[in-house]
């Protein structure tokens, strides 16, 4: 039996008018997160992983705005005891609703919890405003709350770290105290952006440990952003590769990995280094960089860096994602029918 998508993004659309143009920072972007899933998100910095989430969150900064598409969340409100499939793209982004879903249903680990924190407060008193804005506690019941938080993500001396600042804990510790507060309403999407950039390797490991502990445990589903492919082998269960706003492959991170179908998706796992690398050696780049937003190339957006580039097919037309096999899917003419009849039109 098929298990119906908590999430469901379809042809989403996030533009941003400027004075120099429209930089269309998710262009048709389509994925579905599983209940109990961990969907990872991958691509180069700048290809609209962060704009894709924030629309989802509804947080997009002006003058960005959601110009298409759906973003079908299962709604569980407190007052019906049956789900309600509501379109987040929709709702108001101040509306009751939504305030009430952002936080209560669906919860953001920031990239950088230093800046997340306010600094004049303690960590627990913005852990129990969170709690108190979606729970009906009491200030103590709250504070007993993020005390066992705190303990349950692995924040050592709780009783103490309750009453700290940020810039009392180290980075770690702050990362903890984050997905403390994260999770402090039993959501049932948490949203992770880059939660491991800006901390040690030990500390990375021990996170996604912790993130995939709170996950089996409480049976919650995780979209986590990442550039980290070791990363995303280590925590995802499906990915979404992205470049330049786009969805170029999906499919389960053992396929992605074993038998990616995509030439972006190819080109990303040779760069990774390896231990069976000879040393000495230089590792496989992708050559050229992210198009600039205002100078998109006609057709599919990875073409003028890719090794399969198809003249009069691939800067012509714009592929779209269909599936590739059962369990994949990928945006590329190597896949379609259509570049056969481009090319004998030619």
């Amino acid at each position: 039996m098929n298990q119906l998508p908590l999430l469901s993004v379809k042809n989403l659309k996030t533009y941003f008018d400027l004075d120099e143009g429209t930089v269309k920072a998710v262009d048709g972007v389509s994925f579905d997160v599983l209940p109990g899933q961990v969907v990872g998100i991958v691509g180069e910095s700048g290809c609209g992983k962060s704009v894709t989430i924030k629309s989802v969150l509804r947080i997009v900064e002006k003058p960005g705005r959601i110009v298409e598409g759906e973003i079908l969340f299962r709604h569980q409100p407190d007052d019906a005891s049956e789900e309600q499939l509501i379109d987040l793209a929709k709702l108001k982004a101040n509306g009751k609703t939504m305030r009430s879903i952002r936080g209560g249903e669906i919860a953001l680990i920031p990239q950088e919890p230093m800046a997340a924190f306010s600094p004049v407060y303690t960590v627990g008193n913005q852990i129990m405003e969170a709690i108190m804005l979606h729970l009906p506690v009491s200030k103590q019941e709250a504070r007993q709350r993020t005390i066992e938080l705190l303990r349950e993500v692995g924040v050592p001396m709780p009783e103490r770290r309750v009453d700290a600042y940020s810039w009392e804990l180290s980075g770690g510790l702050r990362q903890r105290a984050m997905i403390a507060m994260a999770i402090s309403c039993n959501p049932r999407l948490l949203i992770a952006d880059e939660p491991t950039t800006a901390i040690d390797v030990t500390t990375q490991a021990q996170i996604l440990n912790l993130l995939r502990d709170l996950q089996q445990q409480h049976n919650t589903s995780i979209i986590f952003i990442t550039h980290d492919l070791g990363v995303i082998a280590q925590i995802a269960d499906y990915v979404v590769v992205m470049y330049l706003g786009r969805v170029m492959e999906t499919g389960p991170v053992d396929d992605i990995f074993h038998n990616p179908q995509h030439p972006y998706t190819r080109a990303l796992l040779k760069s990774i280094p390896s231990i069976r690398s000879q040393s000495r050696t230089l590792l496989p780049t992708i050559e050229g960089s992210i198009p600039h937003p205002f100078n998109r190339p006609p057709g599919c957006p990875f073409h003028p860096r890719c090794v399969d580039f198809m003249p009069g097919v691939c800067n012509v037309q714009t592929p779209v994602l269909q599936p590739v096999n059962e369990r994949q899917a990928a945006s590329c003419f190597l896949h379609h029918s259509i570049a056969e009849e481009t090319l004998t039109a030619v």
